[in-house]
């Protein structure tokens, strides 16, 4: 479900459109220490140009030496079986990976995973080996990516929402780098003030906080944080958002302020003590940030911390395989 994936595909889409061979390839099965997990994806252009990538860069410089994409069914590629071959393709520790070469002949399922994508849907793709077809089915958090050597079936989400409340020094800081970790950000302030233009790729919201939120309807691919510092912006987002599916709601404040909002929307807003468990404040990691962009790295970094530690089951592979670890926050 990782968004780089969905712009793998993208690339792919327009490279097909613009009347180029093109083929992907899937990472299956994985052993030992490899760099890139099960799922991860890679297009290559019928002019060796590609998008994605399967391992830390030597897998790739061997498909980029195919240039020329296959043709045909999809097929089964493995890399670093033996140790000699694991050194050769620099796969650290004896690691091994498997891949699912297939020839990118029709376009109408990329085309609707990625608009079902977009209106954050969770999407099933399965591809059959012996005959090339792909089907797109909805999916639920509980799957997870399964191979059995015939079908390959792959989880493609929708990209990560983080919705600020607030338009101050402090959101603009933490909205620029949110937009480099490829998060789509959006802002909400009424405030008149605080009406300037937003940076590249970061939209405004219209409306007070608790309609913006409403109207964003959060899933489990969002993260709202209250950063106005005015309890009554910051508190009409964070009763919406508590009792939302966003995976994660943070809120700027000092512990003593962080007990007086709970204890306020406990009173005013019938927040059960479960919601209000839910709330991280004072919002970030402990890294004694100062300045707006040292707190906007301690906020982001604890988003990434709980995004990537969410529960999530293991894909599938043989009964040895060992799933590559994930990257560090």
């Amino acid at each position: 479900m990782d968004s780089l994936d969905l712009r793998v595909l993208g690339d792919a889409l327009a490279w097909r459109r613009a009347g180029h061979a093109v083929t992907l390839f899937t990472v299956v099965e994985t052993w030992g220490s490899a760099p890139r997990p099960c799922g991860a994806l890679l297009a290559l252009r019928g002019d060796g140009l590609v998008s994605g990538s399967v391992s830390g860069g030597c897998i790739e410089d061997d498909l980029h030496t195919r240039a020329q994409p296959a043709r045909g069914l999809p097929a089964l590629l493995s890399y670093g079986v033996t140790k000699d071959e694991a050194a050769r393709f620099g796969l650290p520790c004896g690691g091994s990976l498997r891949l699912v070469q297939e020839p990118l002949q029709t376009t109408d399922w990329i085309t609707e995973l990625l608009q079902r994508t977009s209106a954050h849907q969770l999407v099933a793709r399965t591809l059959d080996l012996a005959t090339g077809a792909v089907q797109l089915h909805t999916a639920t958090r509980s799957q997870a990516m399964a191979f059995d050597g015939q079908t390959l079936t792959t989880l493609f989400g929708p990209r990560w929402r983080l919705l600020l409340i607030g338009a101050g020094q402090l959101s603009q800081a933490v909205a620029g780098m949110a937009t480099s970790l490829d998060f789509e950000v959006l802002v909400c302030d009424p405030r008149e003030e605080y009406a300037l233009p937003l940076a590249a790729g970061v939209q405004r919201v219209d409306g007070m906080p608790d309609d913006a939120v409403r109207a964003l309807q959060p899933d489990a691919h969002t993260a709202i944080v209250a950063l106005t510092h005015d309890p009554k912006l910051d508190d009409m987002a964070l009763m919406e958002a508590l009792t939302s599916q966003a995976f994660y709601v943070g809120a700027l404040g000092s512990q003593r302020n962080q007990a007086t909002r709970k204890q306020r929307l406990a009173e005013h807003f019938d927040l059960t003590a479960a919601q209000l468990a839910r709330l991280h404040g004072p919002v970030g990691l402990r890294i004694h940030a100062r300045t707006p962009a040292e707190i906007a790295v301690s906020i982001l970094a604890e988003i990434i911390q709980v995004k990537n530690t969410l529960p999530s089951p293991a894909a599938t592979s043989t009964s040895d395989a060992i799933p590559a670890s994930p990257a560090h926050a």
